[in-house]
């Protein structure tokens, strides 16, 4: 895929000044979601997370609500929000599109575990979502792991 952005009109007596011009201009228009965080630079923190000992793990309304409220908690910016319910056993599986990367979600109700996967740049917060998974799922064990995706 290729992206052309436009210039403003300019004046340029040389490539050497249009190639300069056009680099101004592409800085000022690109915004790095790269994070810094305690010395290190990253695309992004990447939550696996596993729930245990959940309930409403079978319903599509309240796990799309759920996955709206972590958004919001996360201040991230939903793209798109895809959920899919499977028979006969109810699970659920299905990913939210945003700006600053995904949320996605496969549930197995029958033993009540729902397995996530949060990864944000930016500004966006992923550990602002557990509050709201907990609450909604109410799980009696909660395993998380991070790791910063892009580390240089």
């Amino acid at each position: 895929m290729s992206l052309t952005r436009s210039l403003p009109t300019m004046a340029v007596d040389t490539v050497a000044e249009a190639s300069d011009a056009r680099a101004e201009v592409e800085h000022a228009t690109s915004k790095d979601y790269f994070i810094e965080r305690n010395g290190l630079r990253f695309a992004g923190s990447h939550l696996i997370v596993d729930l245990w000992g959940c309930t409403g793990l079978d319903s599509v309304e309240a796990i799309e609500l759920t996955l709206r409220r972590c958004v919001r908690a996360a201040e991230a910016t939903l793209l798109h929000l895809h959920l899919h319910h499977f028979t006969p056993n109810g699970g659920v599986s299905g990913v939210a599109v945003l700006a600053e990367s995904h949320i996605s979600i496969h549930t197995w109700p029958e033993r009540g575990y729902a397995a996530l996967d949060i990864f944000m740049c930016g500004d966006a917060n992923p550990h602002a979502t557990i509050p709201v998974l907990r609450h909604a799922f109410a799980p009696t064990q909660v395993v998380i792991s991070e790791h910063m995706r892009g580390t240089f």
